[in-house]
């Protein structure tokens, strides 16, 4: 490249990027057009002389968050910091890590399905603000209340939450997530309201779901918020690691069939795939095999965990 040309490149790309002129200026200094301006700016990036180069400041995770949506072929990866593996301390960092991304991500005409009542999805939705304008069209609840009566009212109370703090229409479904029979399930989506619900369900833009593990943590099965052991047990005989709104998968994420599986009372596994997009919420040790089957499986395309989460799902 002749020197002359040379100079005016790195002339013109110091005039814009470090004296902040802006291209007209740039152009009546130097006495050319503004299209030559706009070329010779456009060829400094091309040559190497312009390089953009971001730097990510303290406490955030770009080149952890990157690793593990490329390792497991994630769309997007929030990952939240937390000082220990303390459950207390990593759900905070989660719920406020996935309202944020949710607060700037959801549009106006979301149609947000909500599963059941768990820590990290409360966390979440506590942590939202309520928006000055409508952040969704519709909240609707994709899975019936699991656990202790008393437990399943909260899947409700989440789903009214979201729906206060993004503006949209709650959707209930006022149903058990598991049911005795069969022949139960099957009389209860016979409801009209139910039937309703269930309709919305195919209509839904994103999902937000936590991840479950086979075997509930201690803290979960004292709430009452969690299945019959001998569910649990019969489901990890057949191979299930986890499970996105009670719909169990194995290691490589394809779908257990159970007795469990006919029973259950919430959003089946080819209308939960086929949403656009799903948010999957979810941390700690006990969870990371499910997580990766959860990616694995299509259950999930965006996770929402903690730093000490994500560096196991790489490791």
């Amino acid at each position: 490249m002749p020197e002359d040309r040379l100079s005016m490149l790195v002339k013109v790309a110091r005039m814009y990027h470090e004296q902040g002129l802006r291209q007209p200026e740039i152009a009546e200094r130097l006495h050319v057009s503004q299209s030559r301006v706009s070329r010779l700016l456009k060829e400094a990036v091309t040559r190497g002389i312009v390089r953009t180069v971001v730097v990510a400041p303290p406490g955030s995770f770009a080149d952890l968050e990157e690793e593990v949506r490329s390792t497991l072929g994630l769309t997007d990866v929030v990952v939240a910091g937390s000082s220990t593996s303390d459950d207390t301390t990593s759900l905070a960092a989660i719920g406020a890590a996935g309202a944020a991304y949710l607060e700037s991500t959801l549009m106006p005409t979301e149609r947000v399905g909500l599963s059941s009542w768990s820590a990290s999805l409360l966390a979440v939705v506590e942590a939202m603000a309520p928006r000055p304008s409508r952040g969704a069209e519709k909240v609707v609840q994709i899975l019936g209340g699991v656990g202790a009566a008393s437990v399943q009212v909260k899947a409700t109370r989440l789903t009214d939450r979201l729906a206060q703090v993004t503006g949209g229409e709650a959707m209930y479904f006022p149903a058990p997530g598991v049911v005795a029979t069969e022949q139960v399930r099957d009389a209860l989506l016979a409801d009209p309201y139910v039937a309703d619900v269930v309709a919305a369900w195919t209509d839904l833009s994103v999902v937000l779901v936590g991840i479950g593990s086979v075997q509930p943590s201690p803290l979960l099965v004292s709430s009452g918020n969690a299945l019959p052991q001998q569910d649990l047990d019969a489901l990890g005989a057949l191979g299930a690691v986890g499970d996105v709104c009670l719909n169990f998968f194995d290691a490589e994420g394809a779908l257990v069939d159970s007795d469990l599986h006919r029973r259950v009372l919430g959003i089946d596994a080819a209308t939960l795939r086929a949403v656009p997009r799903k948010i999957g919420v979810a941390g700690g040790e006990r969870k990371v095999e499910a997580i990766r089957a959860a990616a694995r499986g299509g259950w999930i395309d965006v996770l929402v965990t903690d730093s000490n989460t994500a560096r196991s799902l790489i490791a």
